[in-house]
């Protein structure tokens, strides 16, 4: 496998126990496919209580809301939409036959199964992270190998017990995290290999990936920048773009990272981000906010703000009165003004619920400091002039983008999700994800004549002619 690495010898079998089931059902009917997404609704709504609890202890604590809203139902309203379409992504795609294979030659793109895919899951919306590249991976008739995150290792146990009620090893399996195993899975000869982390993690991932020349697909974070144009009524952005910042605790990558606001709007909006998380906060410590996910993260948030602060920043701290019970790892939500570059929480993703707002003049500006920065996951931008919204998509790039709103791109299942460059690369989620865990395989179906007979050697005069023809056609 890998002389570099020291593979766990369960992931060895399993990944050889997966070949075979592989092997011996290489193309699974639709009526299969079917079956196993309904499996996963199954496994899904059957343990959604057990599912609930174990990312909360994982956490510490989870807003039983977030992990009902953003991982059981976003997941089973997915899963209910594939099973839907999948016999239609089936179906092989017609394609245009040249003058050369005419007149009865017939081409076709037919997807077929890749086989074995190794998913390497994120701590953030970890059953969210399982379930949507395995309503992928499964619509389009793959084997599946998950490894969790050593933050979600209430959740890895808890699925390593379920899986085996729903399906044999040989299609789903689920492994912990810890003691170095992450370098180990995937340096396994996977088919694929699924990867959602940090930039500087997908980079060593896909280094592994290239010594067996594994495809991957790396989702990754970024700073994803948001901007609110002048004509947009500040109080809804700033309930809009709160809302966003305060989910999960921040702890998302495609949330707002920083924020670019019109010079005379800053103080309008810390007023209204204040109003906001007065009334939908009024007890941060009630369990509605989930808590950051562990100390080191806490203090990794804490030493940025303390980094902004001595270099100029004001914090402006949106529950003043209230007290943030820090044994839980609960963190006030806070807006940084006046950032600068050489700031920590301006060096890279912030992933908390601290929110840097630069203030600017002219929109050139703000493309500019975005274009000149690595490509981040998503961009946000609050403008209700159609041209403007249109000038900021076509004058910047991200994964993915919403206008008047943050983060609901990600849950429309039609739209595909992926990043670009740091931001990473393929996507999922519906068709395109159907796409990424297959091979488009090209077959030409060859008639009982072919046009290509008239060219066969000798070549003489006539066959120069023809020739010629065939290129002052295309000329």
């Amino acid at each position: 496998m890998n002389a570099l690495v020291d593979i766990p010898a369960e992931f060895l079998q399993c990944l050889e126990d997966q070949r075979a089931h592989f092997e011996a059902n290489r193309y699974p009917d639709a009526a299969q496919r079917v079956s196993d997404l309904k499996a996963l609704v199954r496994l899904v709504a059957d343990n959604r209580e057990a599912l609930i609890e174990a990312v909360n202890k994982d956490y510490g604590c989870r807003s039983r809301f977030e992990t009902t809203f953003a991982e059981i139902a976003v997941t089973l309203d997915g899963l209910q939409a594939t099973i839907k379409q999948v016999k239609k992504w089936m179906k092989p795609q017609k394609r245009h036959v040249d003058p050369m294979q005419l007149p009865l030659a017939r081409a076709r793109l037919i997807p077929q199964p890749i086989g074995v895919v190794g998913v390497v899951v994120p701590w953030n919306f970890p059953i969210a992270m399982v379930f949507h590249p395995l309503t992928c991976i499964f619509a389009a008739g793959n084997s599946a190998m998950i490894k969790m995150s050593e933050n979600s290792n209430h959740l890895a146990m808890l699925l390593k017990d379920l899986a085996p009620r729903y399906f044999p090893a040989g299609k789903l399996a689920f492994f912990e995290d810890g003691g170095g195993r992450g370098p180990a899975f995937t340096s396994l000869r996977f088919d694929h290999i699924f990867f959602t982390g940090s930039p500087a993690t997908g980079k060593a991932v896909m280094a592994s990936a290239a010594r067996n020349l594994t495809p991957v697909t790396l989702e990754l974070g970024g700073k994803s920048p948001a901007v609110v144009a002048p004509d947009f009524p500040i109080e809804k952005a700033a309930q809009r773009i709160l809302w966003a910042k305060t989910f999960n605790a921040g702890q998302i990558c495609t949330n707002v990272d920083y924020l670019f606001l019109p010079e005379r709007e800053v103080g309008a909006f810390a007023k209204a981000a204040k109003a906001f998380c007065a009334k939908h906060y009024p007890n941060i410590n009630n369990g509605d906010y989930t808590a950051v996910i562990d100390q080191r993260s806490y203090d990794r948030l804490s030493a940025a703000l303390d980094d902004a602060k001595a270099k100029g920043a004001t914090l402006v701290n949106l529950i003043e009165g209230q007290n943030p019970d820090a044994g839980k790892r609960i963190m006030a939500p806070t807006l940084v003004l006046n950032p600068t570059d050489d700031m920590e929480l301006m060096q890279r993703e912030i992933f908390g619920p601290i929110l840097p707002i630069k203030t600017y003049r002219t929109r050139e500006e703000v493309a500019s400091y975005i274009n000149d920065r690595p490509r981040p996951l998503a961009f946000y931008a609050y403008t209700n002039e159609r041209s403007l919204a249109d000038w900021y998509i076509y004058n910047t790039l991200s994964g993915g983008v919403t206008i008047n709103d943050s983060l609901l791109h990600v849950s429309v299942h039609s739209l595909p999700f992926g990043g670009i460059g740091n931001s990473g690369m393929g996507h999922y989620h519906g068709y395109e994800g159907f796409l990424t865990f297959s091979k488009l395989r090209p077959v030409l179906y060859q008639g009982p004549i072919r046009a290509i007979n008239m060219m066969l050697p000798p070549y003489g005069a006539k066959v120069e002619k023809m020739l010629n023809l065939m290129i002052r056609m295309k000329s």
